[in-house]
């Protein structure tokens, strides 16, 4: 029994020593009788390089430009899972030493065709001081997304691209005709930079860019790579199918994937793509492309190695004679059919299996414990814990908890992507359901730099002793993972952005009185952050603004929130926010005051009347973007045709709501002043807004009441 123990061991060593995950390299083949190979560029079918050997002339491959069909980008390779990679020309502007200089730009027209930009595989870069990069659609020159970098190139690093000099962004997804326009956000080109002529704007695969000092006026001719998705046909499998199958290319043994777009909760077919089945490997858009795999000659379940047997798409497992079962590792097994010594020998076999087992999910349980435990150390758990025990004693309110992170897990079903509710710059945030039955909001974020552990944890402590109900609740956090996770209370009626934006069926239930109200609230709540808790969110926008089903307003997501000693009045930090409602003056000046908070504010109320995204431009605007629009509109006498058209329809009638929207417009304008010292502080701006909210309801009350409007007053919509 000890021999058979011992040869056990050494079987489960060998093993466990030889599980490997197995990667079968699919076939690029082309159609028979065709070319597939452009220089050193296998071209699989359905692209092709001469006619008759592709699938469309959308696959058709120039191998004398390195170029499909009417692409701008040069291809370097494809694969079958539906992915190529190419390079793309960049956008720059480089500028003279004075003013009567001549500068250079580049603005190419990139068109993609079928083939648009991996959104979760490249970023957008910026590269210069004070400068942007925007993505801009041809049609319309719409911007679409932009990418900031700061000035004060004096701090410069190599191989930091994380605002100074540099600058990172994703990109959106299925965008395929438009340019990359790059300049400096100084008005002036008088007085070069010296080391720093030019700006440049270009979008590179993920981690194939490093940043370098010495890159900001040689990189014209620079070229990096970029990935591409590829798909076939315009509408999901199920749809090409029921059509009679025509257009439907997906060959023998192989399975139709659809490929969406996912925006908004909403997914929309984008067409499909071809895999081979289970057990078949090949090209899937040859009608015979995919072929049987020979899994006894690969890694297989059997427990023999002699008793596999090869069959199309699988293979069956024997055991040896005088044995029954279905000879798999995982199924059945095999077992002796009869006599006491085969039935001892078989036993002891089965009990020594068992025993390592055990002893092996006992070790990796004890590995996944002490990697906890050190992360928690690492993470400040150890000090969290002592400050939380002292605020208890200190205070009746109930501390923040700690959670151990398989309760997370557990609750959000091992953070499943069907859990994702929020995705932002800063990190992901899931759905979860407690023990208890309790939903929360759990926030994953991407990273924490370890000199911030101190001011993490003070963090925490402040957030958890916050208790206004304008602000979403902190509930704990999770010190076990490589980054930690913080537990919020669950609002769910989506987000101020979702109701403004969004065209679903509730838009219209936002009404004036509505917006008021959560105008009212989000001002409240920063003027609580502002005075009681000294903390600056640095990040208002209306996507940070959660509604209960009663539109509640709840102010949300302190990633980037910074707490101000009583003694100071202002930090110096690196520039974080969101484009269109970041403090040009923080911007420019990297100072970050309570005054910054009060210019998001400023455009969240603009945002409000006008209906308008704060950083989407639709050829009304001006270059300066929605404020200078907004408030020139103001000044000229022409809020009416900015306004959203909810509030014209509601308010045509009424000179007194009228007269409250301007009065709103008119605060607006003051948040959103240039100069922080010309803006009214939250407090301030929450006394207004409490006193319109006022006057407006007693207005309500009494037109209700009786019933009258005077059609002699003068209309401001008029």
């Amino acid at each position: 029994m000890n021999l058979v123990c011992i040869l056990m061991k050494m079987m489960m060593l060998k093993l466990l020593l030889n599980i490997t995950i197995l990667i079968i390299t699919i076939a690029a083949q082309p159609l028979p009788g065709c070319p597939d190979k452009c220089g050193k560029i296998t071209v699989p079918y359905p692209f092709g390089l001469i006619k008759g050997c592709y699938l469309s002339k959308y696959y058709h491959v120039n191998c004398t430009k390195l170029q499909i069909y009417n692409t701008t980008f040069k291809l370097s390779s494809i694969t079958l899972d539906g992915y190529m990679r190419g390079s793309l020309p960049m956008g720059h502007h480089c500028y003279g030493k004075l003013l009567n200089n001549r500068t250079r730009r580049s603005e190419p027209p990139i068109k993609l065709s079928r083939f648009p930009v991996s959104s979760k595989r490249n970023l957008l870069t910026t590269v210069g001081c004070d400068a942007r990069a925007d993505i801009k659609i041809i049609k319309g020159e719409d911007y679409i997304t932009g990418c900031l970098s700061m000035s004060g190139c004096n701090m410069l690093s190599n191989g930091s691209c994380s605002g100074m000099g540099c600058s990172q962004v994703p990109v959106p997804y299925k965008v395929n005709t438009f340019r990359i326009h790059a300049q400096r956000n100084t008005n002036t080109s008088v007085g070069y930079w010296g080391f720093n002529n030019c700006t440049y704007g270009f979008l590179v695969e993920k981690d194939e860019y490093t940043f370098s000092t010495t890159d900001f006026d040689s990189m014209e001719n620079r070229s990096f790579p970029v990935i591409f998705e590829w798909s076939v046909g315009n509408t999901s499998c199920e749809q090409v199918q029921k059509d009679g199958g025509n257009n439907y290319v997906c060959g023998k043994n192989s399975v139709c994937n659809d490929t969406t777009l996912t925006e908004f909760s909403q997914s929309y077919p984008m067409g499909y793509r071809c895999v081979c089945a289970p057990g078949y490997q090949g090209n899937p858009y040859l009608p015979n492309g995919c072929q049987d795999i020979d899994e006894c000659k690969e890694k297989n379940d059997c427990i023999h190695v002699h008793g596999c047997s090869n069959t199309n798409g699988g293979y069956s497992c024997s055991c040896l004679w005088g044995q029954k079962g279905d000879g798999r590792k995982h199924g059945e097994g095999c077992v002796y059919s009869g006599g006491s010594l085969f039935a001892g020998v078989s036993m002891g076999t089965a009990a020594c299996v068992v025993l390592t087992l055990i002893l092996y999910g006992v070790l990796k349980q004890r590995q996944i414990t002490k990697n906890r435990e050190k992360l928690f150390k690492k993470n400040g758990g150890l000090i969290l814990q002592k400050l939380l025990l002292f605020e208890s004693k200190q205070s009746s309110q109930m501390a923040a908890k700690i959670y151990a992170a398989g309760a997370l897990e557990k609750a959000t079903n091992n953070f499943h992507k069907k859990n994702v509710i929020g995705q932002g710059g800063y990190g992901t945030v899931y759905k979860g359901t407690l023990p208890d039955k309790t939903t929360v909001a759990i926030k994953k974020s991407k990273s924490i730099d370890e000199n911030q552990i101190e001011q993490f944890i003070n963090e925490v402590i402040i957030l958890s002793e916050i208790s206004h109900p304008n602000i979403v609740k902190l509930l704990g956090c999770c010190l076990e993972t490589q980054t930690p996770l913080l537990v919020y209370e669950f609002i769910n009626n989506k987000t101020l952005y979702q109701h403004l934006h969004e065209q679903l069926d509730f838009i219209s239930s936002l009404t004036f009185e509505k917006r008021l109200h959560i105008a009212t609230q989000t001002a409240e709540a920063l003027a609580y952050m502002h005075s009681t808790t000294q903390i600056i969110h640095r990040d208002i926008k209306t996507s940070n603004i959660l509604l209960t089903d009663d539109y509640t307003a709840k102010v949300s997501d302190f990633g980037i929130s910074r707490f101000i000693p009583v003694d100071q009045t202002h930090l110096q930090t690196l520039v974080h926010g969101t484009l269109g409602y970041i403090d040009p003056e923080y911007f420019r000046s990297g100072i970050l005051t309570e005054k910054s908070d009060v210019y998001s504010f400023g455009m969240v109320l603009v945002e409000l009347l006008t209906g308008r995204k704060v950083f989407s431009y639709d050829g009304t605007e001006s270059d300066m973007g929605l404020a200078t629009y907004f408030v020139t509109s103001l000044e000229m006498g022409c809020l009416i045709t900015i306004l959203d058209d909810k509030l014209k329809k509601d308010a045509g009638g009424d000179l007194d709501e009228q007269q409250h929207i301007m009065k709103i417009a008119m605060l607006a304008k003051d948040c959103v002043e240039l100069a922080g010292k010309n803006r009214p502080n939250m407090k301030q701006v929450t006394h207004e807004l409490q006193e319109l909210t006022h006057s407006y309801l007693k207005a309500s009350i009494i037109f209700k009441k009786d019933n009258y409007f005077d059609p002699d007053h003068l209309s401001l919509f008029d």
